[in-house]
């Protein structure tokens, strides 16, 4: 975890880390709408409303604020996997699953964004993560869905392949949301949105993964 350069030199006071969140809020903002290479301190500071020489006061570099939101982002990015339970109901779990990327593709737009333009530029700083902690995590729940498919509760598939479709389809409405809304016109284009397509996703995922009755030689 990257610290804020004012928490390396002293205990940080309840201004300060306000102060921190008021920059990596508006960090946030400006590389999920530019990407990495596309922003500038001097972006961040305006947003942040604060002076250039006030901001490097508590991030030196623009590397450490990104840094600082990728820790996070991946953190937060990881809990609704984390969660799948291999004592659960499979059904119950893959609904539970794609019901929760939904919401944060709702909640968490921008980090979704921030997430996606780190990987679209080869993943740069956090390659180590997604090759270490990353992978750990899809290979563990990897595990819990063959097995599943081996007790005959779902259909066999590829597990790997089954959690990059709900990835996609579910973050799609976070990075692609202008898209997505201008296709479904202002009167469907609210927030239920995403029940529709919570609703579309779980009959599709749910559907496909049903075991199917061999038919009699």
């Amino acid at each position: 975890m990257v610290l804020p350069r004012a928490a390396k030199t002293q205990r940080r006071t309840r201004i300060q880390e306000e102060k921190e969140e008021q920059i990596l809020e508006a960090a946030l903002e400006v590389f999920s709408a530019h990407g990495f290479r596309g922003s500038t301190i001097d972006q961040i500071a305006e947003v942040a409303g604060m002076s250039k020489p006030n901001l490097l006061y508590y991030f030196r570099t623009k590397e450490a604020m990104h840094r600082a939101l990728i820790d996070r982002v991946l953190d937060t990015w990881l809990d609704p996997l984390r969660e799948f339970n291999a004592e659960g109901n499979p059904v119950a779990e893959i609904r539970s699953y794609i019901r929760r990327k939904l919401e944060m593709a709702r909640d968490f737009p921008r980090e979704s964004r921030l997430f996606a333009n780190e990987v679209l530029q080869g993943a740069p700083h956090i390659e180590d993560e997604l090759k270490g902690p990353l992978k750990e995590l899809v290979d563990e729940k990897a595990e819990v869905i063959r097995a599943w498919a081996k007790a005959g509760k779902i259909a066999t598939c590829d597990p790997y392949h089954l959690i990059f479709a709900i990835w996609s389809t579910t973050q799609h409405y976070a990075d692609f949301d202008v898209q997505v809304r201008a296709v479904l016109g202002q009167e469907n284009a609210g927030d239920g949105r995403f029940e529709d397509a919570a609703r579309f996703l779980e009959r599709l995922f749910v559907d496909g993964l049903q075991v199917r009755e061999q038919p009699a030689s």
